[in-house]
């Protein structure tokens, strides 16, 4: 089984992009892992936001193979914990024959073909997030998820922090 991590856009922060550059370059170690980013995709004139969930939708699609389960990251989706995940996918990685395939979408949610592939909708946080973090902490929760399965204790490291002082 691989795991795909499909998501509409891309970081352009380059500290973001530092970020998720480590956590893309340490999932392979766990287990084959591709980060695919589809063009944004601007609203046309006529059609607005629902012609632009289309042309991501079909862009989305056109990258999902009829044996993947598709899981789509949606406001409105389940919530799990970080160990909740690890097990998910500790289960699906011993069953699916194909590829497990997170999907995050554009900036106005995902098309009704797309809801209609999806094998089931999971939750980041009942908070909002820019568009970039919610790809660096799905990324981050997926390397979580290998370490939690493999019972490795979680690396932290703080390379610098300043934190304000009181005045």
């Amino acid at each position: 089984m691989k795991i795909n991590l499909i998501c509409v856009g891309s970081v352009k922060d380059a500290s973001l992009g530092g970020v998720l550059s480590r956590y893309v370059a340490k999932l392979p170690y766990y287990m084959p892992f591709e980060l695919t980013a589809i063009p944004d995709v601007k609203a046309p004139r006529s059609g607005g936001a629902e012609a632009q969930k289309q042309r991501e939708g079909e862009a989305i699609l056109a990258r999902t193979a009829p044996a993947d389960f598709v899981v789509l990251f949606d406001e409105r989706g389940r919530e799990l914990t970080s160990r909740e995940l690890a097990e998910f996918i500790g289960r699906k990685a011993s069953v699916l024959p194909r590829n497990l395939v997170f999907v995050i979408g554009g900036p106005y949610g995902f098309s009704k073909e797309v809801y209609a592939r999806a094998d089931m909708q999971l939750s980041l946080s009942r908070m909002t997030f820019t568009h970039e973090m919610a790809i660096v902490i799905a990324a981050e929760q997926l390397y979580r998820a290998q370490t939690i399965l493999r019972g490795e204790p979680y690396p932290v490291s703080y390379t610098h922090l300043t934190l304000p002082t009181k005045r």
